[in-house]
């Protein structure tokens, strides 16, 4: 199933996979496959990063709480697809000294949309689901990683890429690749 390729149209397909995995989520603490996270960290982390990221915009995402993880993720993902609903966002520009400067919405689509659809392979596995990725994307998203994996490595957001088990699914092989082991929760 291939994701859209509209900015905000691929956040609202993204957001509805991690949507469905976090409902899936009986146990708020079981561990995940980011060491030293719980299931809940996973939606904090998504629910608490944006809102910095966007420093160098106009755009003030409201704070969100995340004791009900669910209702905050469903919180987080409403601000974001008003955002890149609006008009508006088209014409702003999103500037990183790390990225320079990008249009709003591809910041948000490379960046966080990303992030998204990875981190629900996090919570699909401490619900002891399967990969929620699509097969399609997972393998576009590693080809285009596997390329800039030096970049990736020296940022610090992906631990060493680790032997994926043997028949692993397109996604189980990309968190691999990130340094996701995708035998443990």
């Amino acid at each position: 199933m291939p994701l859209p390729h509209d900015p905000a149209d691929r956040h609202r397909a993204v957001a509805a996979i991690f949507a469905e995995a976090a409902r899936a989520v009986a146990d708020w603490d079981a561990p995940t496959p980011v060491p030293a996270w719980r299931a809940r960290d996973v939606v904090g982390h998504l629910v608490e990063w944006l809102p910095g990221f966007l420093g160098s915009t106009d755009v003030r995402l409201p704070d969100v709480a995340a004791d009900d993880p669910v209702a905050a993720w469903e919180r987080r993902a409403a601000d974001v697809q008003a955002l890149l609903d609006d008009p508006a966002s088209a014409g702003q520009t999103f500037s990183d000294p790390h990225t320079g400067e990008l249009p709003l919405r591809e910041a948000i689509d490379r960046f966080y949309t990303s992030d998204v659809l990875m981190h629900a392979w996090d919570l699909a596995r401490a619900a002891g689901h399967p990969d929620p990725i699509p097969a399609d994307v997972a393998e576009e998203m590693l080809a285009g990683m596997t390329g800039i994996e030096e970049l990736l490595r020296a940022s610090g957001q992906f631990g060493p890429a680790v032997a994926a088990p043997e028949g692993a699914s397109p996604g189980d092989r990309l968190m691999a690749f990130l340094g996701r082991d995708a035998t443990r929760p």
